[in-house]
């Protein structure tokens, strides 16, 4: 590595591709909130020193040195494994979806402090979730928050097309909720609870701490995640196959 420009980041595994057959490209949610991608050179060979530090959902602290394409994992130390995800397929999946939507929402040289430390927490609260439940509710919320964030916040107060109060129609094309009135004309508009559009403003402002101890039955926690996937794939224009695959558990 002699004469390449290096540098330190703390960064989150959320992608792996094979490269060779001993190498991983790995794309990276770092520290800044930048997605980086870099050759990690021999982490599928197994016992090499990069193998374990690069696994999926790993919190790292790595060394890499600038490429002229790609660049290079020098060094990795494991800050935070999340231990608790592994060798549990529902807690797996969990995290699989936290670490897609991470990856499509994070861009190279584009900072954002948001993105990072509201990763970390929710992969740990994918590990601290109690059931099922719980983890759905994990699961909405970081999709949700994420998007917020970026500028796809769910209107359900008032209707998104007039500004009405009354609001009972749900429509993820149109933004939001919808009065009777505007949802007729609405194709995916569809009637829902007044407690259903309450748990969507909760999935953005409670804290996952505060999710985690939520009182919540299995029928709205899966509704919920089904409206998450879906508000996911409308406004990011992509396919969630991490999700597809968790509502299929």
């Amino acid at each position: 590595m002699a004469g390449r420009k290096t540098f330190r980041t703390k960064a989150i595994v959320c992608d792996r591709t094979p490269l060779a057959e001993q190498d991983l490209i790995v794309t990276l949610l770092s520290e800044s909130g930048e997605e980086l991608r870099a050759v990690a050179k021999g982490a599928r060979k197994p016992g090499g020193r990069l193998a374990a530090r690069c696994e999926l959902f790993n919190e790292t602290d790595f060394l890499i040195a600038k490429g002229r394409n790609l660049d290079i994992v020098s060094e990795a130390t494991v800050a935070n494994a999340h231990a608790g995800l592994r060798g549990n397929m529902e807690r797996v999946s969990a995290a699989s979806v936290v670490c897609e939507v991470a990856r499509l929402t994070c861009f190279a040289e584009a900072e954002d402090a948001f993105l990072y430390p509201i990763c970390a927490r929710a992969l740990g609260a994918c590990e601290e979730a109690s059931d099922q439940e719980h983890l759905d509710l994990v699961v909405a919320a970081y999709v949700v928050k994420i998007l917020a964030h970026g500028g796809w916040r769910p209107q359900v107060t008032t209707c998104v097309l007039c500004g009405d109060l009354e609001v009972t129609l749900l429509s993820v094309a149109a933004g939001g909720a919808l009065c009777a009135s505007c949802g007729k004309d609405v194709p995916d508009a569809a009637e829902v609870a007044p407690s259903f559009l309450s748990w969507i403003q909760a999935l953005i402002h409670l804290t996952f701490d505060q999710l985690l101890v939520a009182e919540i039955d299995l029928m709205t926690s899966s509704e919920l995640v089904g409206f998450a996937h879906r508000w996911a794939t409308t406004h990011l224009d992509a396919r969630l196959r991490s999700m597809e695959f968790y509502l299929s558990l």
